[in-house]
């Protein structure tokens, strides 16, 4: 009778929450595999998120901060999060949203209803701007002209760009993006696999480009894209969930799916990974391009005009593969000269509508 008494307590006990031990558990958090209550669930998801801002002195009281807003659930949590936190712990900070439209119908129209529709929920002022009204072109008129391939390549080359204009139109301090930790070991395991050693001591760092106009940071670093979306659910975020449909068969896809079968393995992969990259040590030889400014539109580049403008003016020229790859002297005669071609070219057309 005793036993059969302990056997019950102890059933019991391992049916209520391993952090409260008063509610039944609703998840298994992926990075612990703990078993806890929803309200476990968000106390402590936000209190390690509001951890890594204050360890990693991501803001300061009084700083303007725009959120990079796509709709979709990593910059929606992290408007919520970001908004809830601001006021919780008193950060003093003036957030924003701001979204980029690169064109593409029937996903990017659609999601950019969701960001309108946070704008209210959360009382954050919205800022949009558009590759159509930065560069003339939308990534649907891209596509058409270059096809699936590469386009993934224009469409992160301006994505950046246009995020750091709408950042500078916004006159912030600092803009916040929702990479995550899923993100961040794709990128450690892409800059290995393509032999780009110089950015791994860059990639993992919690705040990049700070050399350039405005810094980024990245509060979701250690957290895990599952417990993003767990969260999400949860609190019933209004967030959009469609893919790119110009992205599947990108590059960096075949990196996630590897990063999700390690996951299945040994959850705690993602932060190895991320780990291994802070920590690789880098030959002193191997170095970043310095930084200076494209004589084209003024932005920042390590060349005499930055990507976005060889691969624009690759776009205006009806000679979209001229920007995509490295042009190898004596390999292709041809393509040397036309290299040659539309960089003297460069100088004399402008960038964009609007000035950075």
């Amino acid at each position: 009778m005793e036993a059969s008494e302990a056997k019950s307590k102890k059933t019991g006990a391992s049916r209520l929450c391993c952090l409260c031990n008063q509610r039944r558990p609703v998840l298994k958090r992926p990075k612990t595999l703990q078993q806890i209550c929803k309200e476990c669930f968000y106390e402590v998801f936000e209190e390690e998120i509001h951890q890594v801002i204050v360890k990693n002195h991501l803001f300061k009281s009084g700083e303007r901060v725009a959120i990079g807003a796509s709709g979709g659930k990593d910059s929606t949590v992290l408007a919520y999060v970001l908004s809830e936190l601001n006021r919780r712990h008193s950060y003093g900070l003036d957030l924003f949203l701001l979204s980029i439209d690169e064109g593409i119908t029937g996903y990017r129209d659609d999601s950019l209803e969701t960001v309108k529709r946070n704008e209210l929920q959360y009382g954050l002022p919205l800022q949009i701007l558009s590759y159509k009204d930065l560069y003339g072109w939308t990534m649907d008129d891209i596509v058409k002209m270059i096809g699936l391939k590469n386009n993934c390549t224009f469409c992160g080359v301006f994505r950046r760009q246009a995020l750091d204009r709408g950042a500078a139109l916004l006159k912030v301090d600092k803009l916040v993006t929702g990479h995550n930790a899923d993100d961040i070991a794709e990128t450690v395991l892409l800059n290995i696999l393509r032999g780009d050693i110089a950015r791994l001591s860059r990639c993992t760092s919690i705040t990049t480009g700070e050399d350039g106009p405005i810094p980024r940071c990245k509060p979701f670093k250690y957290t895990y894209e599952k417990e993003i979306v767990m969260y999400a659910y949860f609190k019933k975020l209004d967030y959009f969930s469609t893919e790119c449909i110009y992205s599947p068969n990108a590059y960096r896809g075949f990196a996630r799916e590897f990063i999700k079968d390690l996951e299945r393995l040994r959850p705690r992969a993602i932060l190895d990974i991320i780990k291994s990259g802070e920590d690789f040590r880098i030959a002193t030889t191997t170095k970043m391009p310095e930084q200076g400014t494209c004589e084209r539109c003024g932005y920042i580049s390590s060349q005499k005009w930055c990507k976005a403008c060889v691969l624009l003016d690759g776009l205006n020229r009806g000679l979209p593969k001229m920007g995509i790859g490295r042009a190898r002297g004596g390999v292709n005669g041809d393509h040397t000269k036309e290299t040659k071609k539309l960089a003297k070219s460069i100088e004399s057309k402008k960038c964009g509508s609007l000035d950075f």
